[in-house]
C-alpha cells in the first residue's frame, strides 16, 4: 500500500506549536538514542525495522491506531517501507517523514523574540540540531548572525519581510556546524564579520569585529563584547542594549565547552573569567539568546529559548561554581563526546574544506554537544 508522507517543515511547525506528535524511529536503537526528534509534546518509539518486519506490527502497543503516526530513518526509504507495512497491517494513519533524520537536520522555523528600534529580532530554530541563529531588522535593513549553512531560508525570510541583508556575523569559528555567514554575505552582497582571534587560519576575506565595535542595522544598533572561553575569539553581541547574542558561551540550562580546538586547559580560565567577571557587568535585564540549545525544557511557550541574564545568575548549574579552579575541573573533565565530525566542520568554516552538499550533510549528523 502507498502511504503518504510529511514534510520536515509540518512535522516541526507542529513541535514548535507544542502539539502531540508521535514518532517511530526505525533506526537501530544507539543510532536513535544518541540523535532523535525531540519536543516537549513529542513521543518517541524505537522499533528498529528488522524488528518491525519479523513481528506482526500489532504486538506493538505502544504504536497508536487512532492518532498520526510518523515513521523516520536516516534519509527516508526505511521509513517508507515502515509506513507501508503498518499501513498493511491496519494502521490507517501513518505518515513517513521525508528525508529522514537528515532532512530533520536542516529544517528551520523562525520565532519572533521582541522589538528593536525599527523592527525587531527573530530567532532561527533549528530542531534537528539544537542550533539557533538571528535575523534583527530594522528600517528595511537586516543583519543575521551565527547563520546556517541553508542560507536559502533566511533570503527568502528577507525577501518575504521587503528587507535587504546588509550585515552578517558570526560569534566565533564553529565545530558543530557549518556556518552560512560567508555565503549569505556573499549571495546579499553583505558584509561579513567574524572575530579575528579565530580566524588566523581562516583564507578568505572577512571584516574584523573585536571587543566594542558598533554596528547599525537601520536604527538598531549591534555592540561587540569579546567573551572568550568557548573558543579563543567567542564575542558576545548586545543589541539594542536588551538582548544578549551569547554565541557558545552561555546557554539556558548550561555554559559553553572549551575544548573544541584541543585547548580547554588554556581556554577554561578565559571561560571562567567571561562568565564570572565580564558577563558579571553587563546588565542582568538583558535577555539572553545563546547559539544552542540542548533539551527541548529550554523552550519557552513560543518555542524560542531565551532567559534573563540575571535568572541566569540564579539557576543555571555553570554559574554557580564560585571556586575558580573547582570550575575549570568542572569544564575540563568527563565532557560529552565531541561532535560528528568536528575538525572537518572547523576546516570548512575556514575556508580550507569544501564538501560537496551531501557531505556536509553528513557531517552535521548527530547531536551539536557545545555544552558542558
Amino acid at each position: 500500500m502507498t502511504v503518504k508522507s510529511i514534510s520536515p517543515k509540518e512535522v516541526a511547525d507542529q513541535v514548535i506549536n507544542r502539539e502531540p506528535v508521535y514518532v517511530l524511529d526505525v533506526r537501530d536503537n544507539e543510532s536513535s538514542e544518541d540523535w532523535q526528534i525531540e519536543g516537549s509534546h513529542v513521543q518517541l518509539i524505537n522499533i528498529p525495522f528488522e524488528q518491525l518486519k519479523g513481528s506482526d506490527p500489532s504486538q506493538f502497543t505502544e504504536l497508536p491506531k487512532d492518532k498520526p503516526l510518523y515513521t523516520v530513518c536516516a534519509k527516508g526509504n526505511t521509513s517508507q517501507k515502515a509506513a507501508e507495512l503498518l499501513a498493511d497491517n491496519g494502521f490507517g494513519n501513518v505518515y513517513s517523514i521525508e528525508g529522514g533524520m537528515a532532512a530533520w537536520s536542516e529544517q528551520l522555523e523562525p520565532v519572533k523574540i521582541g522589538e528593536v528600534s525599527g523592527g525587531a529580532i527573530y530567532q532561527f530554530v533549528r530542531l534537528g540540531k539544537g542550533c539557533l541563529s538571528y535575523l534583527i531588522e530594522s528600517d528595511g535593513k537586516a543583519a543575521v548572525v551565527d547563520a546556517n549553512r541553508m542560507t536559502e531560508v533566511y533570503e527568502q525570510f528577507a525577501k518575504e519581510q521587503g528587507i535587504v541583508i546588509e550585515q552578517v556575523l558570526d560569534t566565533h569559528l564553529h565545530a558543530d556546524h557549518i556556518s552560512g555567514g560567508k555565503k549569505l554575505a556573499e549571495a546579499s552582497d553583505a558584509v561579513y564579520h567574524l572575530p579575528p582571534q579565530d580566524a588566523e587560519e581562516v583564507i578568505f576575506d572577512f571584516e574584523p569585529i573585536t571587543d566594542g565595535t558598533k554596528l547599525s542595522i537601520g536604527k538598531a544598533t549591534i555592540e561587540a563584547v569579546y567573551s572568550p572561553g568557548h573558543t579563543i575569539g567567542s564575542t558576545t553581541f548586545i543589541v539594542d542594549g536588551k538582548y544578549l547574542l551569547t554565541g557558545d558561551i552561555l546557554f539556558v540550562e548550561s555554559i559553553g565547552r572549551p575544548d573544541l580546538a584541543g585547548k580547554a586547559g588554556d581556554w577554561a580560565d578565559d571561560l571562567y573569567v567571561t562568565l564570572y567577571e565580564r558577563y558579571k557587568e553587563l546588565a542582568g535585564e538583558l535577555l539572553v539568546l545563546p547559539a544552542h540549545y540542548a533539551d527541548p525544557s529550554e523552550m519557552n511557550e513560543d518555542g524560542s529559548v531565551s532567559e534573563k541574564l540575571n535568572v541566569l545568575y540564579e539557576k543555571n548549574e555553570g554559574l554557580q561554581i564560585k571556586d575558580e579552579n573547582q570550575f575549570i575541573k568542572r569544564v575540563t573533565e568527563d565532557l560529552k563526546e565531541q561532535p560528528n565530525a568536528y575538525e572537518e566542520i572547523r576546516q570548512t568554516n575556514m575556508g580550507r574544506l569544501k564538501p560537496e552538499p551531501e557531505k556536509a550533510k553528513e557531517m552535521e549528523t548527530g547531536p551539536n554537544n557545545c555544552a558542558v
